[in-house]
């Protein structure tokens, strides 16, 4: 009696490990186990993206394991294959939570705070040295952002959608006017091109910013 208990007992641990393997292997994915952020992508799309149950898109905003390498995907479809040669923009609505200077924001997006790196400008620094014009950068994007205003972010497909330190990479709107651009407008802040890489809105920017300093405004008459 006790060698058939011993059989069934070793019989039903096989069985319990062959179908409890699949399910473990399954689930256990994160964004490492893909190698471009299309892929992660795709997988995303096809496993119930409602759910997420593979944690692979940390924000919410249906886009899977932004920090990946390219080619990139923003598709929302299962399935599709297209759009993976250049990212799509990513759009996305927040309220503002804080501005910590004059070029980066804190953001709310679907209840998450998340820090953002204004696209396109470089303001002085107000952290580990003051710079000329760096309070008066930061006051300038409060007037500008002030707490609980409503904005819209845009990713640029040109870019990056982090940046190394993970702060998201974004363009930002308030009731249709051009954050980024504002800034360079109002003198407080330069033109900033990462890596030789123009941003697509390069052009206007620079003709805010020659705009800004032949009539002196912000850095170019304090500094």
């Amino acid at each position: 009696m006790r060698r058939v208990s011993l059989v069934v007992t070793s019989a039903l641990a096989v069985l319990s490990t062959l179908l409890l393997a699949p399910a473990a292997s399954a689930a256990d994915r994160d964004c490492g186990d893909f190698a471009t952020q299309a892929a992660a992508q795709r997988f995303f799309l096809n496993h119930n993206p409602d759910a997420d149950p593979h944690l692979l898109d940390g924000e919410g905003d249906g886009v899977a394991c932004e920090s990946n390498p390219c080619p990139c995907s923003t598709n929302t479809q299962p399935g599709s294959t297209g759009g993976e040669s250049r990212p799509e923009r990513i759009r996305q609505h927040a309220r503002v939570v804080e501005v910590i200077d004059g070029d980066t924001v804190d953001v709310r997006v679907n209840r998450r705070v998340r820090r953002v790196r204004m696209i396109g400008i470089d303001t002085p620094e107000v952290y580990g040295g003051v710079e000329c014009g760096g309070r008066q950068a930061s006051r300038s994007l409060r007037r500008l952002l002030p707490r609980g205003a409503r904005v819209l972010l845009l990713s640029d497909p040109s870019q990056d959608t982090r940046d190394r330190y993970g702060r998201q990479l974004r363009y930002v709107h308030r009731n249709g006017d051009d954050i980024n651009k504002a800034q360079v407008r109002r003198g407080w802040a330069r033109v900033y091109v990462y890596d030789n890489n123009p941003f697509n809105r390069t052009a206007g920017y620079r003709r805010a910013q020659r705009a800004a300093r032949n009539h002196d405004q912000g850095v170019w008459r304090v500094c």
